[in-house]
């Protein structure tokens, strides 16, 4: 069934259309939403088409890592729940669960998107800590691209709590927002035989041999890639995707 699936569908890709009608490289609507949960310190709610995410981000003051003393930390996590997709399970995080977390953690921290010095209280002692957490409402289809957005927007969202050197005060936030230098954006391109899409439906990735989520900066410089699926790429695969990714976030960007 599936093969029969895979050739109705490069039937449609060999004609330079999707099973949804869309052309191979059309994103569905993107919608971003700024300060989507009032419990949190930033959070936004991305959706792309029929997949939604939430993310939220939450401030704590923390010991240092040994080997950054002197840098704030960041703490990235995701939960796959039943809710938004039928194939997620409850209970401890699912590799899925860790490599979109991983990749969504990998934009923001090879980019250097965030001084982490400057989140520095004490060195050696304090030091505010970013954790992200990134909850799927409903999964039609390219989670990375939806919940990497979704953490960039959370970022842009955040403002630190109240602190007095001894505890935080979370019912108070300050005016003061976090030290964002730069904004990097994840799209994932994903190839089926020898067509590349992107932003596929959760059909389509059940067809796709092979990914490549590419980081690029505002002036289209790249800072991450991560490779993902079970074929392997060419090296003219790779530098056809980042072509492709690096045009597409220029798109994604005017979500912003």
């Amino acid at each position: 069934m599936h093969n029969d699936v895979k050739q109705h569908a490069q039937k449609f890709l060999q004609k330079g259309l999707r099973l949804d009608g869309r052309t191979l490289l059309d994103y569905r609507s993107v919608v971003v939403e700024y300060g989507a949960a009032n419990g949190a310190e930033g959070s936004a709610r991305v959706k792309i088409g029929d997949t939604e995410v939430i993310v939220g981000i939450k401030m704590s003051v923390e010991k240092p890592y040994p080997d950054t003393p002197d840098a704030g930390c960041l703490m990235v996590g995701a939960e796959l729940l039943p809710l938004s997709n039928p194939e997620f399970e409850s209970g401890p995080p699912s590799i899925d669960s860790i490599e979109l977390a991983r990749v969504v953690d990998r934009g923001i921290r090879e980019s250097k998107a965030v001084d982490m010095k400057a989140l520095c209280i004490t060195p050696g002692e304090k030091v505010w800590n970013i954790s992200v957490d990134i909850c799927p409402i409903n999964d039609d289809g390219n989670l990375f691209d939806a919940a990497s957005l979704g953490t960039l927007v959370a970022l842009k969202d955040t403002k630190l709590p109240t602190y007095d050197g001894k505890s935080v005060d979370y019912h108070t936030k300050t005016s003061q927002a976090l030290p964002l230098q730069k904004e990097p954006i994840e799209v994932t391109v994903h190839k089926i035989g020898k067509y590349f899409i992107v932003d596929p439906t959760t059909e389509e990735e059940g067809l796709v041999d092979a990914r490549l989520t590419v980081a690029t900066m505002e002036d289209g410089t790249l800072c991450a890639l991560q490779k993902g699926g079970n074929h392997t790429v060419t090296l003219q695969d790779v530098e056809t995707m980042i072509d492709i990714a690096t045009a597409k976030a220029h798109e994604l960007r005017k979500a912003l």
